[in-house]
């Protein structure tokens, strides 16, 4: 991950400060951490073009682009699905820009892009309660029988509109969050992990 650095007006420089939160213990039941090193953007298939998008999609990116609430990955990118013909598109490394001018070139007549690198944070989640910690506000059931990893789901958090994905069976969680919401959204992840204790890593 590239170098911790949050703006000043997102309001999480006040929030998710790096170190231990609540419950002091040997090992913290939460590890939150902030993606800052993918690009994103929303992919939209236009009407009738679904099929030959899905063709182009895999000839492109070397994945099949998720029909379900699945999220699929290849080397650098990964597509989450995030509604009928719609997509989370995220990309490690390079630049925003870049990404986004690929991907309309890769996907011209077949699907809108709408750049979202500067709208949405990711945020990782992991450690020993996480599960517990997500169960008191992700209304949706992650016992590893019925969310796994690869599933991903549009779901509200304390009010705020979140998407989701599961990386591994850790497990590890990444939250894609509107920026303006990130803030709130994280100060309800310490008040939900006080009592296991939270620890917020820098870059």
């Amino acid at each position: 991950m590239s170098e911790f650095v949050l703006t000043p007006r997102s309001g999480l420089e006040q929030v998710l400060v790096p170190g231990r939160h609540g419950a002091a213990g040997a090992a913290p039941g939460l590890t939150i951490a902030l993606r800052d090193d993918q690009s994103l953007a929303l992919v939209m298939a236009r009407a009738g073009k679904a099929a030959d998008l899905a063709r182009r999609g895999a000839a492109a990116f070397g994945l099949a682009l998720p029909r379900t609430p699945q999220r699929a990955e290849h080397g650098a990118i990964s597509f989450a699905w995030a509604g009928p013909g719609r997509w989370l598109a995220a990309m490690k490394g390079g630049t925003a820009a870049a990404f986004e001018r690929r991907l309309r070139e890769e996907l011209s007549g077949l699907a809108s892009v709408s750049g979202q690198t500067n709208s949405r944070t990711i945020i990782r989640l992991s450690g020993p309660k996480v599960r517990e910690t997500l169960a008191k506000g992700v209304p949706i059931d992650l016992d590893p029988r019925a969310f796994r990893p690869g599933d991903t789901a549009l779901t509200s958090v304390a009010h705020i509109n979140v998407q989701f994905w599961q990386i591994d069976d850790a497990p590890t969680y990444e939250f894609a969050v509107f920026r303006s919401f990130a803030a709130a959204f994280c100060d309800w992840l310490l008040i939900a992990s006080a009592e296991f204790g939270a620890l917020v890593r820098p870059a």
